[in-house]
């Protein structure tokens, strides 16, 4: 038994990191509304096709020394650490959901909010290409997540894209000016889709808690003393409802518990 889950692994982890390899080229071309199909691969100094051999997730960078074979541009660390990332969680999904139905749904919806936290972190949008078909996408959660229902699906997206929509229309109403952007309403909506309406509460409330910390360490590295810059919301709603997928439930119950006391 020992040896089947750990042959599997690494199965599941090879393919994981094959899966990465696919979002890092999400990441680079969406924004840039490119092809995620056609061309191939390639080098981004000197255009030229990366052959297969070259291409291997993770593998390949460290043998390259983390430069193009051809012309020798340094190649960002961000690309194996995306597909480790990537190896990583799929293999943290198998130990949690099995081989089942539910790790699938959850590595797909994982998947999309690397993508679209990388995209946020690097041009501060999430594109509705993304969010808009993943709300219809995930809404499926009621075929795939036992706890989830048809009801709890609509109530979720609701609630994640009303929730934000309020607090956008509430903030523009005192400051006239947006302090959130439809993309993230659009996420949290999308959010709500696969979790329902406690994923959403989850992921707002630790999303929220992760954006200040990184807000306040921002300030204070950078030295700049501007409190009014633009933190994009995406990549913390995202690592708040990775949480809550693996540790949600246990976090509710600890919470709840202590405050019983």
């Amino acid at each position: 038994m020992i040896n089947y889950t750990m042959t599997l692994s690494i199965i599941l982890f090879i393919f994981g990191a094959c899966i990465g390899s696919f979002l890092n080229v999400c990441i680079f071309r969406i924004p840039i509304k490119k092809s995620i199909v056609f061309p191939g691969s390639f080098c981004p100094g000197c255009k030229k096709s990366i052959p297969f051999y070259c291409n291997i997730p993770i593998v390949s960078y460290i043998v390259l020394q983390g430069r193009c074979k051809y012309c020798k541009t340094h190649i960002s660390l961000r690309y194996p650490l995306i597909e480790l990332l990537t190896a990583v969680f799929t293999v943290f999904l198998f130990f949690n959901f099995g081989l089942t139905s539910s790790m699938f749904f959850w590595l797909g919806f994982v998947c999309v909010l690397i993508v679209v936290s990388f995209i946020d972190f690097d041009h501060q949008i999430i594109p509705d290409v993304i969010s808009i078909p993943g709300i219809f996408i995930f809404a499926s959660s009621a075929f795939f997540i036992p706890e989830m229902s048809i009801i709890d699906v609509l109530i979720g997206i609701f609630a994640g894209g009303g929730v934000l929509y309020a607090i956008a229309f509430v903030y523009f109403t005192i400051r006239k000016k947006q302090g959130m952007g439809g993309g993230d309403i659009k996420l949290l909506a999308m959010i709500g889709a696969a979790m329902g309406v406690k994923g959403v509460l989850f992921t707002l409330f630790t999303g929220s808690l992760f954006g200040t910390i990184a807000g306040i360490f921002s300030i204070f590295l950078t030295k700049t003393g501007d409190r009014h810059f633009k933190i994009p919301f995406g990549p913390y709603l995202s690592a708040g409802a990775v949480l809550y997928i693996f540790y949600g439930d246990q976090m509710i119950q600890w919470y709840i518990q202590r405050m019983a006391y």
